[in-house]
């Protein structure tokens, strides 16, 4: 990267589209001619299917173990077997996008990276498939939201991200919001889980939350250093080629543990009965490729950074959709942790506008001083 380059745009993952005086975007991306009100429209409809796809996603899960779903390999693959109603979105890329491309690695680092990637996916489904088995909807949503601090710690050590006293301050109130949960004395799983099923689903949960932010930033590594690119089109590949292995990996994993083999059962003694079995197992996929179209369009429209930050906060949410669907017990200490983990992603957006605007200032200092060195001449 060259020094106008870098004067213009130091850090992606900081990038926002910003006005001229017409009220235009003068962004770097393929949606450069939109005005104010579309991209903040676009930017409303991608955070809608994050946070209403995260959270079906979460429910309906949970209910599939409440109805006599046992298989953590099945609900595993659900979660990546929607990929091919992602397909069509690959032919509405940008046509700006044949302009600024650059040389492609070779199908070798390609097929490396995505085959990284999607087995670090695989493993992380599994791990929030299990913690969800042996915990409520909201204890397990309330866990999760710590991704944001893993992710704040993973960006640092991998992306190059400060880490400012906000930062520092959100890492901190979120893992005090999961600890409250771990201690808490009236922490129970769903239907009577023994107190060390619930320990396995919190260890398991916390951990595919670090496994998630690891995966976002060597996601936003890989864009940088590999592909030297964050097209639309080249995050939404990303998205479905690591779905592709993830799927595979969860197809072997159905068949290598046995599960396979009481699949009928299990639908055959679904509570529900077997057509709400089959629409369950449906809506969990429809609704995790709905949450990754929400996830690749913030992306693209803003940074990773903040796509993260809007699947925490939905996180966040879905404890109040889970007292009114599942009637979760949330007690004293739940309410806390729900409050404190809203603070630590207030605190962690906050740091967000703050770099934002900073480098706004930045471009504008460069615009300036490219007008002063073109008047000269």
């Amino acid at each position: 990267m060259d020094d106008s380059v870098s004067c213009s745009f130091d850090e992606k993952d900081n990038q926002e589209p910003f006005l001229n005086k017409d009220g235009n975007l003068v962004d770097q991306s393929p949606f450069v001619k939109l005005n104010r009100w579309k991209w903040w429209l676009l930017v409303a409809i991608n955070t809608i299917c994050i946070i209403a796809g995260q959270s079906a996603t979460v429910l309906l899960g949970r209910f599939y173990f409440d109805q006599g779903g046992n298989s953590k390999w099945m609900a595993t693959l659900v979660q990546g077997a929607g990929f091919p109603i992602l397909i069509p979105f690959l032919f509405l890329r940008p046509s700006q996008e044949a302009s600024t491309s650059s040389t492609s690695p070779s199908i070798k680092t390609l097929a490396s990276v995505y085959l990284f990637l999607g087995l670090l996916l695989a493993g992380d489904n599994y791990l929030y498939s299990v913690g969800l088995l042996y915990l409520s909807a909201s204890t397990y949503s309330l866990i999760s939201a710590t991704q944001l601090a893993f992710n704040a710690v993973f960006s640092y050590f991998l992306n190059s991200h400060k880490f400012t006293a906000l930062i520092l301050n959100s890492v901190t109130i979120l893992t005090l919001s999961a600890a409250l949960i771990a201690v808490n004395d009236d922490s129970e799983g769903p239907s009577g889980v023994s107190k060390g099923k619930f320990l396995l689903g919190f260890l398991c949960t916390v951990g595919a939350s670090a496994l998630y932010s690891l995966m976002l930033s060597l996601m936003q590594l890989s864009f940088q250093k590999v592909l030297k690119k964050e097209t639309f089109s080249v995050v939404l590949e990303m998205q479905i080629y690591r779905s592709i292995v993830a799927s595979f990996v969860s197809v072997l994993g159905l068949f290598a543990s046995g599960e396979w083999k009481s699949l009928h059962q299990e639908m055959e003694d679904f509570n529900s009965g077997r057509v709400s079995y089959v629409l369950t197992l449906v809506s969990v996929a429809l609704a995790w490729q709905v949450c990754a179209v929400g996830v690749v369009g913030l992306i693209f429209l803003v940074s990773s950074l903040f796509s993260n930050v809007i699947g925490t906060l939905s996180l966040a949410v879905t404890p109040l959709s889970a007292l009114v669907v599942f009637h979760d017990k949330m007690n004293g200490v739940k309410v806390i942790a729900m409050l404190l983990a809203f603070c630590g992603f207030a605190s962690y957006i906050y740091q967000n506008y703050l770099d934002n605007l900073k480098a706004r200032r930045s471009d504008t200092d460069c615009d300036l001083q490219e007008s002063r060195d073109n008047s000269s001449c």
